[in-house]
């Protein structure tokens, strides 16, 4: 990492790197669009939390920050802020059903926002069902914005952000990381 900080106000460097992320968004987009039938507007931030159902985990509270910025452009539509395309993913386990809740309201959730005109082009909320490594390996290289809020202390050790920030998943990550 310290060798990219000689690169930091290269415009060249810079631009080769939005370009690589601007396409990982199209690509995911369409992706997205193939597979389940969602749009997504690339040009919006993609603000990503995805990893198992959990309480600790706080998708609840993440969801609740989600309900706050609907709120905020109904309360003002002309309201400034960065259009945001918000992606909550993962598995419940068969037996934890509030995990099984949390998951329904995130579903409800996105139901009135993403059919709400008001809101449109600004505020997108999707929930990724069968969250899995080769979903991961698609989204990783495209996302922005990385929500790692789990409760302090509880992840046994916590790798989900760097994995973002190489932008890998899971073996490939532990293969790049491992000597």
């Amino acid at each position: 990492m310290k060798e990219l900080r000689s690169l930091c106000n290269d415009a060249g460097f810079l631009r080769s790197i939005n370009r690589i992320k601007r396409d990982n968004k199209v690509k995911f987009a369409s992706y997205m669009e193939e597979h389940y039938g969602i749009k997504i507007d690339p040009s919006t931030l993609f603000d990503i939390q995805v990893k198992r159902i959990h309480e600790y985990k706080r998708q609840l509270l993440n969801c609740f920050y989600v309900i706050s910025q609907y709120n905020k452009i109904k309360a003002d539509p002309n309201t400034k802020m960065v259009p945001r395309t918000i992606m909550i993913g993962g598995k419940a386990a068969p037996g934890y059903h509030m995990a099984k809740l949390i998951i329904k309201l995130i579903n409800s959730v996105g139901n009135v926002i993403n059919n709400d005109p008001v809101v449109r082009g600004r505020l997108k909320l999707i929930f990724l069902e069968n969250y899995r490594v080769s979903l991961a390996e698609k989204i990783f290289p495209a996302a922005e914005l990385s929500q790692q809020i789990s409760t302090a202390g509880t992840e046994a050790s916590g790798t989900g952000n760097m994995k973002f920030m190489v932008g890998l998943d899971s073996s490939p990550w532990q293969i790049f990381f491992k000597g």
